[in-house]
């Protein structure tokens, strides 16, 4: 009962919060307005089996539930360890492992196009990748394709030297990273000379159709409202499109320009386009990363 109150009544409060309404608490019981009784007891049961399966509720996986609940999407979510997304290489399973990540994985798998905002470290770009892998390793598309701003703190690829995947090259370093993890070097480097895994910068989508293909476009944050529209729509048949990006970190002179802030606000709502938020607790490198990024948060 504790765990499900929270500290200093944390988890009651983001209930109250989410609903706009009174929760009383008195020993084993919890009294609300009637009229939400329904949806708030389908949040409580929901964080039982959070507190049953893990052993813990944060917060946010409180104000998770609750958002479902609003949405209606609750009593079919399951916040328990679902099927793995991926295999790695080595044959490791990779699972959602928070609630955001689950309610990311859930998009992607029910959507034709995903916004996912978060800080570093909450999963974003990992999960997208694999996902990216496992649909093309059932089949389901023909090729995967990684894209980004080419523009980042300033430095524009023209001042890099080599040709262009030799620029591209150190801003996809996390994609490769994912790929390699998932598909070994090898097998990644044959589908990037066949194509079946192709590499360019967002400049380079303008005028294409992009068919029978997974199409990720990373750090979008650094995206213009221009850029963003033009990669949007390149989707042509039997393709999903992917965006993430981290809106604390955009790199543009002018912040109000980022192309990701702007699609997340004006295409929310229409059907087969999801914008799921990762919070800090979504999180899960080293435990000092979400720390360094609380106390960050405080002095920014």
């Amino acid at each position: 009962m504790q765990t499900l109150i929270g500290s200093h009544d944390c988890h009651i409060r983001a209930i109250e919060k989410a609903f706009d309404t009174e929760v009383v608490v008195r020993a084993q019981e919890i009294k609300v307005e009637e009229a939400l009784a329904p949806a708030i007891e389908l949040v409580i049961e929901k964080c039982l089996e959070r507190i049953q399966d893990r052993g813990r509720l944060s917060e946010s996986d409180v104000l998770y539930l609750c958002d479902l609940a609003k949405k209606g999407e609750l009593k079919t979510f399951s916040i328990k360890r679902d099927a793995p997304v991926v295999k790695t290489k080595s044959g490791k399973l990779i699972y959602p492992k928070t609630i955001g990540q689950t309610i990311l994985c859930s998009a992607l798998e029910n959507n034709n196009i995903v916004f996912s905002t978060g800080v570093a470290g909450t999963g974003k770009t990992y999960l997208a990748v694999a996902y990216a892998v496992s649909e093309l390793k059932k089949e389901k598309v023909e090729k995967i394709i990684l894209t980004r701003p080419a523009v980042e703190a300033g430095e524009s690829l023209g001042f890099l030297p080599g040709d262009m995947k030799e620029k591209v090259d150190p801003y996809l370093r996390p994609l490769y990273d994912a790929l390699n993890e998932m598909l070994g070097a090898e097998i990644v480097e044959k589908y990037l000379e066949k194509e079946i895994i192709e590499i360019a910068p967002l400049a380079f989508m303008r005028g294409r159709t992009l068919n029978d293909a997974i199409v990720i476009l990373d750090e979008a944050q650094n995206t213009t409202k221009a850029q963003m529209k033009m990669f949007l729509t390149r989707m042509g048949r039997n393709a999903k499109m992917i965006v993430t990006g981290d809106i604390t970190q955009i790199d543009l002179i002018r912040k109000k320009d980022s192309g990701l802030t702007q699609a997340c606000e004006i295409l929310e709502g229409i059907e087969g386009i999801e914008i799921v938020h990762l919070h800090d607790s979504d999180v899960v490198r080293n435990p000092l990363v979400q720390k360094i990024i609380e106390r960050y948060a405080k002095v920014e």
